[in-house]
C-alpha cells in the first residue's frame, strides 16, 4: 500500500486545536500549544489521529520537525479515505 503524504502548515499558539482546511495542496491546522520541546507536534499528531481515526503511531512526521510546514505520512489508510476525513 502506498501510504499518503500530506503537507501541513501548523499555526501554533491558537485558541483551539482545529483542522482549518486545505489551502491549495496544503492543509492548515491550528494547535493550542507553543512550538516548544515538540509539544505542538504532539498536539498535531493527537488531533490528526482523532480526525482520521487511526492510532497516533500510524502518523509520522517525515520533515519539518522544527518548522511550521511539515510533511506527514499516514500509515494504513487509503489516500481517498484520508482526504474525505480531512475535509469534514
Amino acid at each position: 500500500m502506498n501510504d499518503p503524504v500530506v503537507t501541513i502548515k501548523v499555526v501554533p499558539r491558537s485558541s483551539i486545536n482545529k483542522i482549518v482546511g486545505f489551502e491549495g495542496d496544503i492543509l492548515k491546522v491550528k494547535v493550542k500549544s507553543a512550538p516548544v520541546k515538540g509539544s505542538a507536534n504532539r498536539d498535531l499528531i493527537v488531533l490528526l489521529s482523532k480526525c482520521v481515526k487511526v492510532a497516533k503511531e500510524k502518523i509520522e512526521i517525515l520533515s519539518g520537525h522544527r518548522s511550521r510546514l511539515k510533511k506527514i505520512r499516514f500509515h494504513g489508510i487509503k489516500k481517498n479515505d484520508l482526504f474525505v476525513l480531512l475535509n469534514r
